[in-house]
């Protein structure tokens, strides 16, 4: 890799997951330890002009956009003006920017997989929030990829996969969608593709745009909680006994979160060579990890 690579974001389970994929084939980042109060426009001035790096992958804000189950809103505007910021200096320092989004800039209203062309109309406050950084990253630095994730697993215990297990060993009976549709994308797999990305941009390859990624297999949050769970019973025991099928509508999460949020991932195929990866393969060692820290 030529390319000096900053990793902002670099604790996080995805920012780890890249950093451990990126040793095993000698790619390393500089990843700066983020100030008290978190990246912000100001501090990212600063690191900027004293480090000047050629690429930035910005996971500065990965749980709070990937895995969270609520944000405030003041929170999310600071990171919209930092993320406002960040595209301003790598416009003007001349540097790469890789900025992840995700499937909630879509309102599922369509049953069939939306493409990078179809228009985001989001829902929730982080999916106009993310929308919203999108349009700040397209306007301000050309020089960008824009990669949006199918739902995010990772290990983390207070993520979106870990407040599932915790539930299932304290409760008998679990509610899940029935006809809600995504695909599930391992924190390792979401790594991969941007480490993919990152070194076809290494080879000076202009290849700027919006690209969608999710693991292989569209699902629904139910029949990935049968999942899930078929494998943790191999490891131990849990307290819930079944899954019930619930109405998309009947959710608490309905107003916020796309019904239908299936990614087509044929243009990032096309254009890097990254082929979708089955997300059940991934799954013992995602829980191997998720419990080795319990």
């Amino acid at each position: 890799m030529h390319m000096r690579l900053m990793l902002l974001g670099g604790g996080s389970a995805l920012g780890q997951a890249l950093i451990r994929l990126g040793a095993e084939e000698d790619i390393s980042f500089l990843a700066p330890r983020p100030p008290d109060q978190g990246w912000d426009a100001t501090s990212l001035t600063q690191l900027l002009d004293e480090t000047r790096p050629e690429a930035v992958i910005n996971l500065a804000y990965y749980f709070d956009w990937f895995q969270a189950e609520a944000v405030d809103a003041s929170r999310f505007a600071a990171q919209e003006r930092a993320v406002e910021r960040l595209a301003e200096l790598c416009q003007y320092h001349d540097i790469v920017l890789l900025q992840p989004s995700s499937y909630r800039v879509f309102d599922g209203s369509r049953a069939t997989a939306y493409s990078e062309k179809d228009e985001p109309v989001p829902l929730g406050l982080c999916g106009q929030v993310l929308w919203r950084c999108e349009q700040s990253v397209r306007a301000l630095c050309p020089r960008h990829v824009l990669l949006r994730f199918g739902w995010v697993l990772d290990e983390s215990h207070d993520g979106q996969l870990g407040r599932f297990l915790a539930r299932a060993e304290r409760e008998s009976e679990l509610f899940l969608a029935d006809d809600r549709r995504g695909n599930p994308t391992p924190v390792d797999d979401a790594a991969r593709v941007i480490l993919a990305v990152l070194k076809q941009l290494d080879c000076q390859a202009p290849l700027w745009g919006t690209y969608h990624y999710g693991g292989h297999e569209a699902t629904t949050p139910l029949a990935l909680g049968q999942a899930i769970l078929a494998e943790v019973r191999t490891l131990r025991s849990v307290a819930v006994e079944q899954i019930t099928p619930q109405a998309h509508a009947a959710r608490p999460d309905a107003a916020d979160e796309p019904q239908h949020a299936v990614l087509a991932c044929k243009k990032i195929l096309h254009t890097f060579g990254i082929k979708p990866r089955a997300w059940r393969a991934a799954l013992p060692t995602l829980l191997d990890r998720y419990y080795r820290h319990v």
